[in-house]
């Protein structure tokens, strides 16, 4: 059963030139028709399928910190009435652009029941935040997460990234001395993927844009790595690094191949073994609510076979990796007979290891997940 639930909030001041999420530039959208309409489809959605035990709320975007005060109230009112209601020790996380929130807004927020705030900083570096189409400041990433501390919040995560065109390692480094010198509990860390239909895709392909060579995006993956290490900040998921027990229980919701829902425009979810997607423009998302009262454009039914191969290439994301005894109890087959001589041979090429029946990636391993994951796609 599903018991995890993503909110999508596809509106945004300023679109970033790397984003490829389903999003909208803020001007003259049809946010309150919006609002009206999300929760048409999370009412519609819940009656047929009911939570029974509620883990996680997830509000990410676009930026959900975009709405002002008034329509933030209501999108926390839907949430509250239609999602939270009496549930307990929920993980609730709002994303936040350090730019456009209030101390009134974070306020709100927390009075509203939220508990996690994710802030995506991206870099302390000026010119790479103008060059990705940020428009926040270093000094508002500080100025943010100390907001956050003083209204009440005990978990604060930041989003960098790196192999960023032109970014130097020194660059970097730089971003991860001051993002620890902050009163966060978490880290999310990404290198640059270039998307097709954002801004730097049609950069490259007019060669006005040069990816990062490989070689830096490893070196400088090598240096987070050690770097969250030797300041307290445990890895326990390829790109993701907490500290005193705040990981991502959304998060690994994903990575322990979990059900969720998914609401709002462009949403992903997966319930009672199917997997679906919301129409992403706002006249077809309302619309497809008018009809049916849901926004589901596609479902896909997952086979027994693609959920071993989801358990495996999301499951090995995690540093504690994936429990053979599990995953034998979940499907009826041990690793070996799901998956002929691919653990053997990833194995060999010292990419996986075995330990305590738990199969995990080793150092060289995380390098290579790609190639790892991929070995699991039969």
């Amino acid at each position: 059963m599903a018991s995890s639930v993503y909110i999508h909030i596809p509106f945004c001041q300023q679109i970033c030139y790397y984003c490829d999420f389903n999003k909208f530039m803020m001007d003259r959208q049809p946010v309150d028709e919006y609002l009206d309409y999300l929760e048409k489809e999370i009412k519609s959605t819940l009656t047929t399928h009911p939570i029974n035990e509620l883990k996680t709320i997830y509000v990410g975007g676009g930026t959900p910190t975009a709405l002002d005060l008034k329509q933030t109230e209501r999108l926390l009112e839907i949430i509250k009435s239609n999602i939270l209601k009496h549930h307990e020790n929920v993980e609730y996380s709002f994303e936040a652009n350090p730019n456009d929130i209030s101390k009134e807004k974070l306020v709100l927020l927390h009075q509203g029941g939220v508990n996690r705030i994710s802030y995506g900083a991206q870099t302390f570096d000026e010119g790479l935040l103008k060059k990705i189409g940020r428009t926040h400041s270093p000094d508002d990433i500080g100025n943010a997460i100390h907001l956050a501390k003083e209204v009440g919040f005990k978990n604060v995560n930041l989003d960098l990234m790196y192999a960023l065109p032109g970014q130097t390692m020194e660059q970097f480094q730089d971003s991860l001395n001051k993002a620890i010198a902050l009163p966060i509990e978490h880290i999310s860390a990404y290198s640059l993927i270039i998307e097709p239909k954002t801004v730097f895709y049609i950069e490259m392909n007019r060669g006005r844009l040069k990816p990062s060579p490989e070689d830096d995006e490893a070196a400088m993956y090598e240096f987070l790595m050690k770097f969250a290490e030797e300041h307290q900040f445990h890895q326990y998921e390829i790109s993701n690094f907490e500290k005193g027990g705040h990981e991502s229980k959304h998060n690994l919701v994903y990575w322990n191949n979990e059900e969720y829902y998914g609401f709002g425009a462009g949403a992903h979810g997966y319930v009672n073994g199917v997997r679906y997607s919301n129409a992403g423009p706002l006249k077809k998302y309302f619309n497809e609510i008018d009809g049916k009262g849901n926004s589901i454009i596609h479902e896909h039914t997952v086979t027994k076979q693609e959920k071993m191969e989801e358990e495996m290439f999301l499951g090995l994301r995690k540093m504690a990796g994936v429990s053979e005894s599990l995953f034998t109890k979940k499907y009826g087959v041990n690793f070996e007979e799901a998956f002929p001589h691919v653990v053997e041979d990833l194995t060999k090429k010292q990419l996986v290891i075995m330990e305590d029946e738990y199969l995990k990636l080793t150092h060289r391993g995380k390098l290579l997940g790609n190639e790892v994951f991929q070995s699991f796609l039969l």
